[in-house]
């Protein structure tokens, strides 16, 4: 897995019998493996439109098939086992560009999104049958491709006892609400808005950071509250009703300046902070706007890179206030970093075991699918 963050690959070795509810699954190992910070910048580069090129587009396509490889020979090597004992790979692909509004196009409506890393680099490479490309399936079906993690989230995190919600927390933050006894039907789910994606330029552009890490920036400033407002009236996202997606097409840096004009005298760190708060507070907006009419959660799971920020945390809970427990998911059979490259290793044998992995109702697809193509 690599996401919208654009830290580097996720490498998840996984143990996995059954399929659909009766998966059972057991991590064995994880590892991240950073990317050069240039490669950051032309990944960057390439994602947003008239930015990049073409020729770039098809070389990444190849290096970062060649890069996926790589994780795998090198997470075998450091768990210690053969790439001749691993049975699958699965793959999501760095997104470079997502387009989940419906658009019509010489007589026919649709829906776009790119995955680069093209899996069947990694199966020629590895000698091991590779699934990936798992979101084009969905949307051929006027389905939005995402969000996809919510299938996993059911397998994974339901309950007879207790109303719980899922919030992973990457470039873009997004939640999965499982209420008790639910049915797969029954799962709602979609992106919230922003991740950590505008806080990692705002750290890049004010302090030459990469991230704000453990959310001790943030931590240091006080709100803005005419910047926070401000926020809320541009942010059209927030009200969007659900299905709904998004990504660096809305959050991006045209986004972000026109945010902060006008606030270039203000502390920094009061920056950072405004768009941290900003972050949980339309968590917690969605939720009550869309997912609390269906039910009043007990736990919240976090998850992802943010799941580090203990800004993020500290204020989510604020937000909830004490009659939810926020909690990130680190246990015993996952940590919050392995969570989303685990899921896509759960999609991959979903595929070959013939069973749909999309649920329409999150994704806005007709009909429940087969996701993901398989590389030989």
């Amino acid at each position: 897995m690599s996401g919208t963050s654009l830290d580097g690959v996720d490498a998840s070795l996984v143990e996995i019998k059954n399929f659909g509810v009766k998966t059972k699954f057991k991590e064995l190992y994880f590892n991240s493996y950073p990317y050069p910070q240039k490669l950051r910048d032309v990944i960057l580069e390439n994602s947003l439109p008239g930015k990049g090129t073409v020729n770039q587009i098809c070389e990444l396509n190849i290096l970062l098939g060649k890069m996926y490889a790589k994780a795998v020979e090198n997470i075998c090597r450091e768990y210690g086992i053969s790439v001749s004992d691993i049975d699958l790979i699965g793959s999501h692909g760095q997104t470079i560009h997502h387009l989940p509004k419906s658009k019509r196009m010489f007589g026919n409506d649709i829906r776009a999104t790119l995955q680069i890393g093209d899996p069947t680099v990694i199966a020629k490479l590895t000698g091991i049958v590779t699934v990936g490309d798992f979101r084009t399936g969905d949307m051929a079906l006027d389905g939005q491709g995402a969000p996809l993690v919510p299938y996993f989230d059911y397998i994974s995190f339901r309950s007879n006892r207790t109303n719980r919600a899922l919030l992973n927390i990457g470039g873009i933050a997004n939640i999965t609400l499982l209420k008790k006894k639910c049915k797969l039907d029954d799962v709602i789910a979609f992106d919230t808005g922003p991740g950590n994606m505008m806080i990692d330029y705002l750290m890049k552009k004010l302090f030459n950071r990469k991230f704000d890490k453990d959310g001790s920036t943030a931590s240091r400033g006080e709100v803005n509250k005419k910047l926070f407002e401000k926020l809320i009236r541009l942010d059209k996202f927030l009200d969007a009703e659900p299905p709904k997606s998004t990504g660096r097409e809305y959050y991006n840096q045209d986004f972000i300046d026109k945010a902060i004009n006008g606030f270039s005298d203000f502390k920094k760190v009061d920056i950072v902070r405004t768009f941290s708060e900003f972050t949980s507070y339309a968590v917690f907006y969605n939720y009550q706007k869309f997912l609390r009419p269906e039910c009043e959660i007990a736990e919240l799971l976090v998850s992802g890179g943010g799941a580090k920020n203990k800004y993020f945390v500290t204020s989510l809970q604020n937000y909830f206030g004490n009659r939810v427990r926020v909690k990130t998911i680190d246990g015993k059979i996952m940590s919050s970093d392995s969570k989303e490259a685990i899921c896509f290793a759960i999609l991959a044998n979903e595929n070959i075991s013939e069973n749909p992995a999309n649920i329409p109702r999150v994704t806005g697809a007709s009909t429940p699918t087969v996701l993901g193509k398989i590389c030989l």
